[in-house]
């Protein structure tokens, strides 16, 4: 009975040790983004990009130093508001995350960055594009697409040399983001050959744009440019057809979304706006990005707005990081994240010194019959 029992007991000693050999290692990833407010949907998109590469890294077993991963969303909501951004940013340095991906707008990612620096953790924003973000000198921060620099430049080249536009108005919201997007536009059409004759700004709560407009209006501009997001972008193009401007309409990837006709409530014309994404993809790089659109829609009943690509693909290079360096502790795996060089749904994912992704694409879009069409992508 004795010799029994002590098969079983060495028996269960070595399921259990085993179980340990191939115990999962829990990686912790947060996502921080809007997920409240006005620009909920476009929070929701970003979380579900990583909600996506979160459950493709479990199904797939992932391997990191000999151990198999268990990979753990921790999702926040920052609202866009940078108070409740740094809030959220704390809460998951304190939940001891492997890394985080966001946030979506830049407002919020800037002071956020500061206390992921503090502490280690990397950072990869799939949709801040204000150029201050990776000059601060945080080795901690990088982005996975253009910034406002090549953003807001090309649409003000754009605007004057292929729209032959001469005069424009411009418009910003006041936020990090909007304010960045804006003066680089501003800088790149005057040096392009154009006008700014009017400058006007607002903030990203506003709904009534009647005075900014109608001081708009008596400049008879030929393009009307908004720094800021697709939710006030929206009514003021409403507001815009009552009082009866007729100017193109132009602005960064914050108005860029599938749910900006919705918002405009049938007030746009065909090719009235022109707008530009940070990213974009050509040619054998498509049929990725349209698999990438098509699992998503299956998977959450819902069209990809804009970022949810490149949040797939931060989570992507973040994981692919840990394995290669066979850690996900973040002072192991952050000198190999910074020499990545991935291929990704949205394109090669590389880093500069900076932090910023080399070679960033940006595409410019407009809308016909309220449906959004690629104009070019450029580089």
């Amino acid at each position: 009975m004795q010799v029994k029992l002590n098969v079983v007991v060495a028996a269960a000693a070595l399921i259990a040790a085993g179980t340990a050999s191939a115990q999962d290692m829990v990686v912790k990833i947060g996502h921080v983004g809007p997920t409240s407010g006005a620009i909920a949907h476009l929070g929701k998109d970003n979380e579900n990009g990583a909600r996506m590469a979160i459950d493709e890294l479990n199904a797939k077993g992932v391997m990191i130093g000999g151990k198999k991963a268990k990979f753990e969303l921790l999702a926040e909501d920052d609202a866009a508001d940078p108070k409740q951004g740094t809030a959220a940013a704390q809460k998951l340095v304190d939940s001891k995350v492997n890394g985080v991906v966001g946030h979506l707008n830049s407002g919020t990612t800037i002071p956020a960055s500061k206390i992921y620096f503090d502490a280690g953790i990397p950072q990869i924003s799939p949709s801040a594009t204000n150029p201050k973000y990776t000059r601060q000198g945080y080795k901690t921060a990088f982005r996975v697409v253009a910034d406002d620099t090549q953003l807001g430049g090309t649409l003000g080249r754009y605007a004057v040399k292929e729209l032959k536009g001469k005069s424009f108005a411009v418009i910003d919201d006041r936020t990090a983001y909007g304010q960045g997007v804006a003066e680089e536009f501003s800088k790149a059409a005057k040096a392009a050959g154009g006008t700014i004759v009017e400058q006007q700004f607002t903030n990203d709560k506003a709904t009534d744009f009647t005075a900014i407009l109608t001081a708009i209006k008596g400049k008879k501009p030929d393009v009307v440019f908004f720094g800021g997001m697709d939710a006030v972008a929206g009514p003021m193009l409403r507001q815009m057809k009552q009082l009866g401007i007729s100017a193109k309409f132009m602005g960064g990837d914050g108005i860029c979304s599938g749910e900006l006709p919705k918002l405009a409530a049938g007030s746009m014309g065909d090719g009235q706006v022109v707008c530009a994404e940070a990213g974009g993809v050509e040619g054998a790089q498509k049929a990725g990005m349209e698999k990438f659109k098509a699992d998503f829609k299956k998977k959450f009943n819902a069209d990809v707005q804009i970022y949810a690509p490149y949040v797939y693909d931060a989570v992507m290079v973040m994981a692919d990081s840990m394995v290669k360096a066979g850690s996900a502790d973040p002072a192991k795996y952050l000198p190999v994240l910074a020499k990545a060089n991935y291929k990704g749904v949205t394109g090669n994912i590389t880093f500069d010194e900076k932090g910023d992704i080399k070679n960033g694409a940006l595409t410019l879009f407009t809308y016909k019959g309220e449906k959004r069409e690629q104009i070019a992508v450029v580089r």
